[in-house]
């Protein structure tokens, strides 16, 4: 009896050994997170109170005037760039997906993944200014839109080519062999089949280098200048506005006016990237589900 009793008094010992420890657990972890998200919410809730409260008609439609005026250039030009940076890096870095993909077991597609990783990890402020010495001022170019562009091109391609290679190698091989098996031609397996397969993660990586070039800040710095106007349609020789200027630069001006531009620009920036980032997703879930 004496036995069991001590069996049954051991055993209720280690399973509230057992509940302390793992309380103590789930509190670190709770401690954690909160130290994690914390900070991140007080952000958010901060751009979220001050850029809301900035909001008007004539943030959408005017321009900006010195440190006040509305955001109308600053939108314009953030479009411009991007939309310009993805007409560059989409083709280069879904082709060098492809060639990585399907032809990249050799020294080369070893180089271009090596070259590749260390760009994706180089500053992007040392790449503007790398753009700044050979644009702006070896070619002449000046501030200009095709300068910005082209140095957030070069900033997203790594990400395309990676993610893309990943996708495709992701399209199970029995496709490609039942292409060959039909008659199609190599190209035809690739484009036909292959490609549309990993449209989904093809699409994904373009919507994530898309989010970096809206938010980025460095490069556009010593590329794109800036400018209270609307964007003239010259490539070179024309600097241009952007959200990030107007973040990283009104943000230290005294007057609240300044201040306001400011986190209404913050705010426009976190919506864009944070619909983004949805959408990558909604794509991901559809495909899943698909």
């Amino acid at each position: 009896m004496s036995a069991a009793v001590n069996n049954t008094s051991r055993n209720q010992g280690l399973a509230l050994r057992r509940a302390i420890i793992s309380n103590i657990g789930w509190v670190a972890c709770g401690l954690g997170l909160l130290l994690v998200i914390g900070p991140l919410l007080d952000i958010v809730g901060v751009v979220v109170f001050h850029g809301i409260s900035a909001f008007s008609i004539k943030l959408f439609t005017t321009t900006t005037n010195g440190t006040a005026g509305g955001l109308l250039n600053a939108i314009e030009g953030t479009l411009v760039i991007s939309l310009g940076a993805m007409l560059i890096a989409v083709p280069i870095g879904v082709g060098a997906g492809i060639y990585l993909a399907e032809y990249g077991t050799n020294k080369l597609g070893s180089a271009i993944r090596f070259l590749s990783d260390v760009l994706t990890g180089t500053p992007s402020i040392v790449l503007g200014y790398f753009s700044y010495i050979v644009f702006v001022t070896t070619l002449g170019w000046n501030f200009s839109i095709l300068a910005a562009a082209i140095t957030i091109a070069i900033l997203i391609v790594p990400y395309l080519a990676r993610i893309t290679e990943i996708a495709l190698r992701q399209v199970p091989n029995t496709m490609r062999e039942a292409g060959f098996a039909l008659g199609a031609s190599e190209p035809g397996v690739v484009f036909k089949i292959v490609l549309p397969g990993a449209v989904s993660g093809v699409v994904t990586g373009a919507l994530l280098a898309l989010a970096i070039s809206v938010g980025e800040t460095a490069p556009l710095i010593y590329t794109a200048g800036w400018s209270n106007y609307l964007w003239n349609g010259q490539l070179t020789n024309s600097p241009i506005g952007y959200l990030t200027y107007v973040i990283w630069t009104f943000i230290d001006q005294p007057d609240s006016q300044s201040h306001a531009l400011a986190f209404a620009a913050a705010l426009l920036v976190m919506l864009v990237v944070l619909a983004i980032n949805v959408g990558v997703r909604l794509l991901v879930r559809r495909t899943k589900l698909v």
